[in-house]
Order: structure tokens, then sequence, then C-alpha cells
């Protein structure tokens, strides 16, 4: 038996607006994945070709960065759990990697590794908070709910 509690509905359903018949939020949240899923993979095409390294270390940061990216997401979930709680966490998320993304117009090796570490932090908050808010937009055993995630 699980000691883990449901987690609680962001708003009540009942006043909810729909589309499609899901919460309309249900569609900001993907949007806002994609953008997250965008940037993560559009960074894992560019950055070998823009790095300027030789191979050995251009893999190293890339596999670092791969590494750290699939790391992250354990201790953004902590942190939401314990103590921001799954929105706040993930507009930090969000505000981190745009942060990142930024820095990235700066040419210098400072610049470069301060923003892949604000992609990294950000992608930690991000990643496993914002499912969590698709699974709260639904009541508790709602048929629609699994189809929800199938849209997310």
């Amino acid at each position: 038996m699980s000691d883990v509690t449901p987690s609680k509905p962001l708003i009540d359903q009942s006043q909810q607006p729909e589309l499609f018949g899901h919460p309309t939020g249900l569609y900001t949240l993907f949007f806002a994945e994609m953008w997250e899923r965008f940037s993560y993979y559009g960074m894992r095409a560019l950055l070998l070709l823009f790095m300027g390294y030789g191979d050995k270390d251009a893999n190293a940061v890339y596999g670092a960065y791969t590494a750290l990216v699939y790391m992250t997401p354990f201790f953004g979930g902590m942190i939401a759990d314990k103590l921001l709680g799954a929105r706040t966490t993930v507009v930090i998320g969000a505000l981190l990697m745009a942060a990142g993304h930024l820095l990235m117009m700066f040419e210098q090796q400072f610049w470069f590794f301060t923003a892949l570490g604000f992609l990294i932090a950000g992608n930690g908050f991000f990643k496993p908070n914002i499912s969590t808010m698709v699974g709260q937009l639904y009541p508790e055993g709602s048929p629609k709910r699994d189809g929800g995630f199938t849209i997310f």
C-alpha cells in the first residue's frame, strides 16, 4: 500500500471552462511543455555544432548536459513537494530556462556554461511539476484524465 496522497485539484472543476471536453488549462500546459521540449531537443541538436570544441570535449559537455537534464527533475520534484508547490516551481523553471536561452547570446565561455546551468536547473524545476499540474486539472477518478495525459 502506498503512502502517497492524491494531488489536490488546482481549481474547482465544476467552474472550470472546457475546450473539446477537457479543461482549458490543459492546452496552456501542453504548449508550455512543447516549448520546453523544443528547448531541450534544440539545444541537443545545436550544442555540438556551435561549441567550437574538438569531438572529445564537445561530447563531454554534451554528455554532462544530457545527464544533468535527466537527473535534476528528481530534485525539482522534491523542492515542489516539500517547499514551493508545483505551480511556483514550474514558473521558476520556465524563467530559468528563458534566462539560459538569453545568456546563450553571449559568446564568452563563462556565459555559455552559466546558460547551460540555467537550462539544466530550469528543466529540473519545470519537467516533473508540469505533469503534476495536468493531473490536478481533473477530479479524482475522472475518466477524462487519461485522455488529458494523452493530449499532453
